[in-house]
């Protein structure tokens, strides 16, 4: 690693917002960060080596501050979000029992051995892309936004809880075990923070970071991830546990205002980039297109992925729209290729595909989201005048 190294992917990094720019585009960074990294890694150029053991460290600490912010961003003090929890629940529940046939039809279809990972996929939510998403269109109060919001965060937290375990149930006990761990830790920390917070010389302390710049609730939070981090490895899981947590975490407490902005400066200013180019350049397209039957993988999971959603939407009486907006993936379908590739459980075209299909879901995400609004709209619009007129 060169600083010329890390100046060029942080340049590919800046593919991410150049491709979404513009109010309207709905068009997650994290795509273009993704492209780049094809272009400039083994896919491409091959200018940026991802096995390079630096270049590999800093794509880890990104993929740890990636789980963090996904966890912040899970909207556990919404106004409203329980009023959608039960449907939702169901939704959720509805989704990840339909998962498993076809998780088992898409690896039995291809030839494949991972129909547990697929059905996991399948099952799967982002919060991280849904809640923007909702944000650019104004539908944070709307019941149907807010039910949709409620499956895709519980989506969200089984499916990490669950991946480790999916990707290596010969390790499952240990795996757990570690898990377990990690969970008490943050319970612990969750409950010391809400004791001290309310402490006089604990908000002295705080005004004092804030008006002299020390970042305090920033590096405490940076100090709690990366020591739950090497406890999570140490005890046989999975850093995205350990990250995760701490985000939901910081979610649950109501963080200031200034941590979530610090967080995003860290985290999509410089790290989480680095994740998605160096992601980006492990994927092997010319490997993908080698087998048809990775094809057929990456159409199958776009599809059934739909079908998942669509289903559990109808028989929940919730509009279809909602079913499309649930389908958005970035964080599990990054963590399965991941992990996946570091432990030689996927191939470099397995790995592609499912990137593949992560990256058209997030089509679907948008199109579902923008229906969403429109039937707002004519909703709203077909609500009768009232004559609310004071006399002249």
């Amino acid at each position: 690693m060169t600083f010329g190294v890390l100046a060029l992917i942080v340049l590919a990094g800046l593919a991410g917002p150049l491709l979404a720019f513009g109010r309207q585009a709905l068009l997650p960074v994290v795509v273009g960060e993704l492209l780049a990294g094809v272009v400039i890694g083994i896919s491409g150029f091959r200018w940026l080596d991802p096995a390079e053991p630096t270049t590999a460290f800093l794509a880890e600490i990104g993929f740890a501050m990636l789980m963090f912010a996904a966890g912040m961003n899970v909207p556990l003090r919404q106004p409203g979000l329980l009023s959608g929890l039960r449907r939702g629940g169901l939704a959720a529940v509805i989704a990840a029992l339909l998962a498993a046939p076809f998780g088992i039809a898409a690896a039995r279809t291809t030839g494949t051995h991972h129909a547990a990972i697929y059905a996991l996929l399948l099952a799967s939510g982002s919060a991280a892309i849904l809640l923007p998403a909702l944000e650019e269109q104004s539908l944070l109060d709307d019941p149907r936004a807010l039910t949709v919001m409620a499956q895709v965060a519980l989506a969200d937290v089984a499916a990490i809880v669950a991946l480790p375990l999916v990707l290596q149930p010969g390790k499952a006990l240990k795996a757990s075990v570690g898990g377990v761990l990690v969970a008490v830790c943050i319970l612990l920390l969750y409950g010391l923070t809400r004791l001290l917070d309310h402490q006089p010389w604990v908000r002295q302390v705080r005004r004092w970071s804030k008006q002299r710049g020390w970042a305090l609730d920033l590096r405490l939070s940076l100090l709690i991830l990366f020591g739950l981090a090497w406890i999570a490895q140490r005890s046989g899981t999975s850093v995205l546990i350990a990250a995760f947590g701490v985000g939901l975490m910081v979610a649950a407490i109501g963080g200031p205002k200034r941590l979530s902005r610090q967080v995003a400066g860290v985290a999509q200013g410089f790290m989480v980039p680095i994740f998605f180019v160096v992601l980006g350049a492990r994927v092997d397209l010319r490997a993908l297109a080698q087998h048809a039957n990775l094809i057929a993988l990456a159409a199958l999971l776009v599809a059934l992925n739909a079908a998942v959603h669509l289903l559990a939407a109808l028989l929940t009486r919730q509009p279809l729209a909602a079913g499309l907006a649930a389908t958005a993936q970035i964080g599990v379908p990054a963590a399965v290729v991941t992990l996946g590739l570091q432990r030689h459980i996927l191939t470099p075209g397995e790995g592609s595909a499912i990137v593949a299909a992560a990256l058209a879901s997030l089509a679907l995400t948008a199109a579902g989201v923008n229906l969403l609004g429109r039937r707002r709209v004519v909703r709203v619009s077909e609500l009768p005048a009232t004559a609310d007129r004071s006399p002249a």
